[in-house]
């Protein structure tokens, strides 16, 4: 296994729909694996595979509080195929947007079909934290970041400081 780089925003690639996985194989397999020791090691509760620069349909999430007693969830194309409508604001954060957060609205729960770390397909009935994990590593598949859900003003102050941070690390 190996820590992989997350990329940031505005990194291009973070801006691309994700392609299906056509098997669940030992690349895979591995990918996830990686994705997973990435994530705890940023530290965060969601990665996409698009984060680490890897355009496909790939999602791990581990929303456990405790340290010792992880519960990690892989998705292999994830797709959402009912959300509640009644919508609850969270507090959202992302790997690839760094010390920064919002309060954005989302369903309260959603169900989501997908493939398993061993190509089973399998329905998630998800609400609260997870829902919005969901959600969140969904869209980054498609090509979207919870700063999108932003005013144009908030949005715009949120990038220039991350622009401003790329250009200070160079």
């Amino acid at each position: 296994m190996s820590i992989l780089k997350i990329l940031k925003e505005p990194d291009p690639i973070l801006r691309k729909k994700s392609l299906p996985v056509k098997q669940v194989d030992k690349e895979i397999k591995k990918l996830i694996k990686d994705m997973l020791e990435t994530m705890y090691a940023a530290p965060g509760i969601g990665l996409a595979a698009a984060q680490v620069g890897i355009l496909k349909r790939v999602v791990v999430i581990d929303i456990s509080k405790e340290t010792y007693k992880k519960e990690p969830i892989f998705f292999v194309n994830p797709e959402i195929i009912w959300k509640s409508d009644i919508l609850e604001k969270k507090e959202e954060g992302c790997l690839s947007i760094p010390e920064h957060f919002a309060e954005i609205k989302r369903p309260e729960a959603c169900h989501v079909k997908y493939l398993d770390e061993n190509g089973k397909e399998k329905i998630l009935k998800a609400k609260g934290l997870l829902a919005t994990c969901i959600q969140h590593e969904i869209d980054h598949c498609d090509g979207i970041l919870f700063i999108d859900y932003l005013s144009k003003l908030k949005k715009s102050f949120i990038l220039k400081k991350l622009i401003k941070a790329k250009k200070n690390q160079k």
